[in-house]
């Protein structure tokens, strides 16, 4: 089994204004809950360990998890108010991005309330936001470090400067992680905001002599790269008719241990020994997962049959 750790929000969209306010369209969304959803998807058993609200925002997000086949036994419910990222276009069709998380649910999970993991758990997916902010943060990070020798532990960084624009305070928590992670997963973009004067390569090599097995980064349309201490390997992306890019990086991520999983590879010796055609091989499948999701509307992953 897979246990994702993070967030889950909703992604509320400003409409029209009515006679007495304006139109709201409330969406699913955190790059956790998309790749909990898209490793359910691709067939793997996996549970989310997450803080929920009780409030009618968090009963949605909860019966999508359940609808996908995710495990929800790891939520940690409060009545506290679910995380709104709020989404407005001004009279130039520039958009606006306002977020209200303070005191939100997914930030309470704590040391003290942090679910047990079921035995079966065999790998642990961290990433975004809810790995900065606290109390969350600190939860997770030490959860991540305990677990290391038993289980695999994969970390996209996912960086939202919206939520918490301190750049050092990213760069200190991704530096800590790399300590603790077998997989490193991030993008061209998150590299660009944390780390400008480096080149992906440079960034990939410190990591792993920080302690990393294998880090992989993807650059969009433009394919993605992947290091070990072994080698290093690179993956085109498959041309397709984008409608929108959301939810890509996290149907990649999701197929990056779909395929691990597959192949008996999903421990800290074999992605450090992984030679550079199965490194292509894994990238190969991971960007056609994430062309799927590019092809459509949303964060609306594939299934298993789809990506063969």
């Amino acid at each position: 089994m897979f246990v994702v750790c993070g967030e889950a929000l909703m992604d509320v969209y400003v409409g029209a204004v009515t006679p007495v306010g304006l139109q709201l369209d409330a969406r699913i969304g955190g790059s956790p809950l998309n790749v909990a959803q898209g490793l359910a998807r691709l067939g793997l058993p996996v549970a989310f360990l997450a803080g929920l609200s009780t409030d009618a925002f968090g009963e949605r997000l909860l019966a999508s998890l359940r609808a996908e086949g995710v495990d929800t036994s790891l939520t940690v419910r409060s009545d506290a108010p679910t995380t709104l990222s709020v989404v407005s276009v001004d009279a130039l069709g520039v958009p606006r991005y306002a977020f209200h998380g303070t005191g939100a649910a997914d930030r309470q999970i704590t040391a003290d309330n942090l679910p047990s993991l079921p035995p079966q758990a065999r790998a642990l997916q961290f990433g975004s936001y809810a790995m900065v902010v606290e109390p969350v943060g600190s939860a997770l990070r030490m959860l991540a470090a305990s677990e290391r020798s038993r289980r695999l532990v994969a970390y996209d960084l996912n960086v939202r400067l919206n939520v918490e624009p301190d750049v050092q305070r990213w760069r200190t928590v991704v530096a800590g992680m790399a300590e603790v992670v077998h997989l490193m997963k991030t993008s061209d973009e998150d590299l660009t905001l944390l780390y400008p004067e480096e080149t992906p390569a440079q960034v990939a090599s410190r990591w792993l002599a920080q302690g990393a097995a294998m880090v992989v980064v993807t650059r969009g349309g433009d394919g993605a790269s992947a290091w070990t201490a072994a080698g290093q390997a690179e993956s085109g992306s498959p041309k397709v008719q984008v409608v929108d890019t959301v939810g890509a990086g996290d149907t990649f991520q999701a197929a990056l241990l779909c395929w691990l999983e597959e192949h008996g590879l999903l421990d800290a010796a074999s992605l450090g020994a992984m030679d550079a055609a199965h490194m292509a091989e894994m990238l190969d499948f991971a960007a056609r997962a994430a062309a799927i999701t590019c092809s459509r509307r949303g964060a609306d992953m594939p299934r298993r049959g789809e990506v063969d």
